[in-house]
């Protein structure tokens, strides 16, 4: 097993013992990849970019096999895409060790540079981004036309953090003695776990990267086990692009291999930060790991997005506002609406509206077809919560208007549904679904409208439509969450700040604000004057 006798200072003296037979060898303060050979690549189906569809981690700028490899499935059909390298605890000791060697010269690389470094990877994945969106489709499911938008997505978060890095500003603070100032200096926290999950393959490790890379960090990105692809594709663009070996990492692992990969990334004291999004069962989890030791940490957790429909509402609207906020990826993103809370007067006419466009616009179908807005679902698992909160609701009364089973298409899909006469004792009503399926509550009151939705442990979005101004702001201050998308169902953007509040998270991502969550402030007094 890898372990490493340390000493929390750059360029301190640090002894290794080898790993034998991965393809490591000893450099200067740790322990860095050797030249392992690449593996041959199985061709990739329906075209996939070999040239992009890497299946080795990704260590100190080297391609690395591990000892044995796990399957990623067509969540479409099945079918094998290939086989990863399945990295355990050993593998990660080593990335962690590979990292903070890199950290040691990155910290001091010129925001000039690094600007330009984050620029030119943008640059790679717009070259590339057709090819990175396939391979988006392949290994999660989402139609192609949602991957090729989240390429864009992704790849405006290098570009807005290469500007980020060159404003990165102190302060300089005029004491009330005149012998002394004050300095406020920001520095890299150190090395950043970057956790992430499979519903935004690309996006959510840029939206973390591209903000620890331009502030000094280095990373070490363990992707979801069911889209491993898009992170490797990144690390090769990365690898392009010039940026320095151990700067970004990626050690990918089975479900089997997860828990102890993810204890000693978060357990490992050459971390500083850990950025995870995921569940919020998960995040607790590696909050308590982190906390032994005092990390850093940014959580981006699970949401139970309510959508409220006022009697003043432009019904239209509010239908396409529910289409965006509901259906985009399957109904599979943290921010998806989860609740629609329609006020009396104006129900009939909405549920009507919002089945018509549900049966008119969406088609269920494999994600590399053209027409279809509607992939499957990552996983058998996923599909049986769905039937599970559709069947607990129409146990306890609640009536299909559309959809209500899995499609004919396969094991992992599941037909866009609408739910009327929705109570709040039914599942769906208070746990996060992760899938097609939009209940309907009716409710009297404004008040009554606020308490039901703030009525959950999260809050991470929520969506109200009216065209009342005075409404418009008690409602917007009173839902407790931390995005409002009012009068709009979409709401993401690379300029603006992205978390939630109560267990839906720590910190924020995106915009001016989330490069704070990679560094560190200090305080220097210069007496004497």
């Amino acid at each position: 097993m890898a372990t490493c006798l340390w000493l929390r200072s750059c360029g301190a003296p640090l002894l290794r013992l080898a790993l034998p037979d991965r393809g490591l060898c000893p450099r200067a303060g740790c322990w860095a990849p050797g030249q392992a050979p690449l593996r041959a690549y199985a061709p990739g189906p329906g075209g996939l970019p070999t040239a992009l569809l890497r299946t080795d981690s990704f260590v100190g700028g080297r391609w690395l096999p591990a000892a044995a490899a796990f399957p990623v499935l067509d969540p479409a059909s099945g079918a094998e895409l290939g086989r990863v390298a399945d990295c355990g605890a050993t593998e990660a000791r080593a990335a962690v060790c590979a990292a903070y060697e890199a950290f040691c010269s990155w910290r001091g690389v010129s925001a000039k540079e690094r600007s330009s470094l984050l620029r030119k990877w943008y640059d790679l994945m717009i070259r590339n981004k057709d090819d990175l969106a396939k391979i988006i489709t392949a290994e999660s499911g989402k139609p192609l036309k949602e991957a090729q938008g989240e390429i864009l997505y992704s790849a405006l978060f290098l570009e807005w953090f290469s500007e980020e890095a060159r404003r990165i500003y102190g302060d300089i603070i005029y004491t009330s003695t005149k012998e002394k100032r004050a300095l406020v200096l920001k520095q890299p926290v150190g090395v950043a776990v970057v956790i992430t999950p499979w519903n935004f393959p690309s996006a959510m490790i840029t939206r973390k990267v591209g903000a620890a890379l331009a502030a000094g960090c280095t990373v070490l990105v363990k992707p979801a086990e069911d889209t491993p692809f898009s992170a490797l594709a990144l690390a090769e663009l990365a690898n392009q692009a010039g940026i320095p070996p151990g700067v970004y990492n990626v050690i990918p692992c089975s479900r089997k291999k997860a828990k102890d990969v993810g204890e000693v990334l978060c357990t490992d004291p050459l971390v500083s930060k850990i950025s995870f999004t995921g569940s919020t069962a998960t995040g607790k989890i590696l909050l308590h790991h982190a906390a032994n030791s005092v990390k850093r940490v940014s959580m981006e957790l699970g949401g139970h997005a309510p959508f409220i429909v006022f009697d003043s509402a432009n019904v239209d609207q509010a239908v396409a506002g529910a289409m965006a906020s509901k259906f985009r990826n399957s109904g599979q993103t943290c921010v998806c609406s989860n609740r629609f809370l329609v006020q009396r007067g104006i129900h009939d006419s909405f549920v009507k509206k919002f089945a018509e466009a549900i049966k008119t616009n969406l088609r269920v179908g494999n994600g590399f077809e053209e027409r279809t807005t509607q992939g499957p679902l990552i996983n058998e698992k996923a599909v049986e919560k769905v039937e599970k909160h559709v069947s607990d609701a129409l146990s306890k009364g609640a009536t299909v208007v559309t959809g209500g089973k899995r499609h004919q298409l396969g094991k992992n899909f599941f037909e866009p549904t609408l739910l009327s006469n929705v109570t709040q004792d039914m599942l769906c009503s208070h746990e996060e679904t992760f899938g097609p399926l939009a209940p309907v509550i009716k409710f009297d009151t404004e008040e009554e409208a606020v308490a039901i939705a703030n009525a959950t442990d999260v809050g991470l979005a929520g969506y109200f439509y009216s065209q009342d101004p005075a409404q418009i702001w008690r409602v917007a201050e009173q839902l407790e969450v931390g995005m409002v998308g009012v009068n709009e169902g979409l709401i993401s953007s690379v300029e603006c700040p992205f978390g939630g509040v109560k267990q839906s998270g720590l910190g924020r991502e995106g915009s001016k604000y989330g490069i704070d969550e990679y560094l560190e402030l200090k305080y220097v007094c210069f007496g004497g004057l």
